[in-house]
């Protein structure tokens, strides 16, 4: 059952005008959205005498002017809905950033196309608590029908009626579908059928079948599905009530009765006309759905708990916030942050709406996590700044030994980029180093196209470091970097669904040479580790630049009993490079232009 905490409630609301148009604030009015909240954050007077502590900041507040919310009686939501898709459905790079919110209730007749950097959420505790009678539609009409690009949207907590009885959810990385019931169908590709590359479903019912049709990968975490119709690639599956049976490499399908531990994505919600949070329990051997018997189970804070960030606010603004015990709600924008954001307290959430996205200057860490128990990290995008960071997001100190077995620091939903929307630069991207993290669903990425991308130009050698022990990485996507995409340190290591591709711009041969290896493996398992796991990974190359490379394995690990991996591959892309082994020696090499994977069933 749900509990409350013992927080003062947040106050009650004043009336104002509705909104007309995107851009304004999320205000209470006669027919339109969720109230201002009285105490809006970053407000505090000037600062006082030096010899003085400068004033609390207060928690809650309005939502800032993208975040959206509709009730079933708000005029024109079609019409905004349509507003924000014009703007945002080719800026793959652009500052626009937006969240939809719809209140519990019946919507009619709408279609909620997504565009980058776009979330729409529903704001009851169940997804069944606000039912769109039509679509939230993902097709890929502005790349020609290449779903490949449809990155950073999410659709969350809504159940759909689709218009059709299938909902089109075309979708590549960083596109979560979560908390989602569809009384129909789920299609996951254009609508011409071109190509897809995704993608991830987690905690949601599909009452009918999912066709997955053009995408290569996928990875559904306990969920329920009427039916799967097919794979090409890679199809992973945790947990998931109606799952095909394993039968990999043909058809690809990787199928877990359970996932071990996993602990779902904090969300907002409305309990009468008050925000809160809900913060979902941890689930072990975990298969299903958490909604399904009435409240799921875990606790729920306030707004007024929170500091609801706007963009302009410092870093040093928040960790303020963070130091007086307030939690983080980042609304959506773009955030410069000259120093770390730190979290240093048990229990800390920090939620991010509309793909909020934190920037570091001058070559800072953008967050640090202390070895504490239960942070929770959802929903926002780091993007690298032009001067290299060491690292941009870091869970756990170095050296970290805590045991966080009953209460895992967790991150899910969060994004990394290195160039796209500029020249970015980092030496890693992100480090674990605290025990027992589980990282849900995380795509990190070195650009492989937009502005500032080229070999030096956006140069990160690392994507993901693991030195912490019992990690758990549930749907890893990382790509591209200059050298090993994941690096593994720590013991007691296990990753269910990994998806990879090399760095498509090596400039020949010589820049990837490691030692007397071709090329640095996607994923690394470090030579002193003597237990790791892993289920459903696959590296793909595309070395367009200088096609005559080769990539001497996708996967390298000491060979150990307690090492074992099940159902790996590596791919070359139309023969643009070539792999000459699985893992380690194993693995037959690619063929020539043929993209067909290289498959291990069972390593070692």
């Amino acid at each position: 059952m749900t509990s409350t905490s013992d927080s003062p409630s947040t106050p009650s609301p004043a009336a104002s005008a509705p909104r007309s148009a995107v851009g304004r604030r999320a205000v209470l009015g006669a027919a339109a959205a969720v109230p201002v909240l009285a105490g809006l954050a970053g407000t505090a007077s000037a600062a006082p005498a030096a010899h003085r502590r400068p004033p609390r900041l207060k928690g809650g507040g309005d939502l800032g002017p993208n975040v959206i919310v509709f009730d079933p009686s708000t005029p024109g939501i079609q019409a905004t809905l349509d507003e924000v898709f014009a703007r945002q459905e080719e800026d793959q790079f652009g500052p626009g950033r937006y969240q939809f919110f719809f209140k519990p209730g019946a919507y009619q007749g709408l279609n909620a196309q997504l565009g980058f950097y776009t979330s729409v959420s529903g704001l009851g505790l169940s997804p069944d608590d606000t039912t769109i009678h039509g679509d939230v539609t993902v097709d890929a009409g502005w790349f020609d029908g290449n779903a490949t690009q449809n990155f950073w949207r999410s659709a969350e907590n809504l159940a759909l009626v689709p218009a059709n009885g299938t909902n089109r959810w075309a979708v590549a990385q960083a596109a979560p579908f979560r908390r989602m019931h569809i009384r129909g169908d789920l299609n996951l590709a254009s609508s011409t059928y071109g190509w897809a590359s995704g993608g991830y479903i987690a905690d949601s019912r599909i009452d009918g079948a999912v066709g997955p049709y053009s995408q290569q990968q996928w990875y559904t975490r306990e969920s329920s599905v009427g039916g799967w119709t097919n794979a090409v690639w890679n199809m992973v599956f945790s947990g998931v009530e109606g799952a095909p049976a394993q039968s990999f490499p043909d058809p690809p399908y990787t199928t877990l009765d359970t996932t071990p531990v996993s602990r779902e994505k904090p969300f907002l919600y409305l309990d009468g006309e008050r925000y809160r949070v809900f913060l979902p329990a941890l689930r072990r051997n975990a298969r299903g759905v958490t909604w399904g018997n009435g409240t799921p189970r875990g606790t729920s804070l306030p707004l007024d708990r929170f500091y609801v960030a706007k963009p302009g606010d410092s870093a040093a603004t928040m960790n303020r916030a963070l130091e007086q015990g307030l939690h983080l709600l980042l609304t959506p924008g773009v955030y410069h942050v000259d120093e770390p954001v730190r979290v240093n307290r048990p229990n800390t959430v920090v939620l991010g709406l509309g793909y909020a996205t934190l920037i570091p200057d001058n070559g800072v860490t953008a967050l640090k996590v202390a070895d504490v128990d239960g942070v929770r990290l959802a929903g926002f995008l780091i993007d690298a700044g032009t001067v290299n960071s060491p690292v941009l997001l870091e869970v756990g100190p170095r050296g970290a030994s805590r045991s966080h077995a009953a209460n895992p620091i967790t991150v899910q939903d969060v994004f990394i980029r290195i160039g796209g929307a500029g020249p970015g630069k980092a030496t890693t991207s992100m480090v674990v180093n605290a025990r027992h993290t589980i990282v849900d669903h995380t795509w990190v990425w070195r650009a492989d196209h937009g502005e500032g991308v080229g070999w030096e130009t956006n140069r990160c050698d690392y994507g993901v470091v693991v030195n912490g022990h019992d990690v758990l990485a549930t749907g890893l996507f990382v790509e591209h970097f200059n050298k090993y995409d994941v690096q593994w340190n720590g013991e007691r290591g296990r990753t269910i669904f990994f998806q990879n591709e090399k760095a498509y711009d090596a400039p020949n041969q010589a820049a990837i040479q490691n030692g007397s290896l071709k090329g640095y493996a996607a994923y690394k398992v470090g030579d002193h580790v003597t237990t790791h796991e892993g289920w459903g990974m696959g590296s793909y190359c595309y070395y367009n630049v200088d096609p005559t490379i080769v990539q001497h394995h996708g996967f390298a690990a000491p060979v150990r009993p307690g090492v074992r991996f099940h159902h790996i591959m590596v791919i070359s892309l139309s023969g643009n490079g070539q792999y000459e082994c699985v893992i380690n020696d194993t693995g037959a090499p690619t063929s020539g232009s043929d993209t067909v994977p290289s498959v291990v069933v069972s390593y070692p």
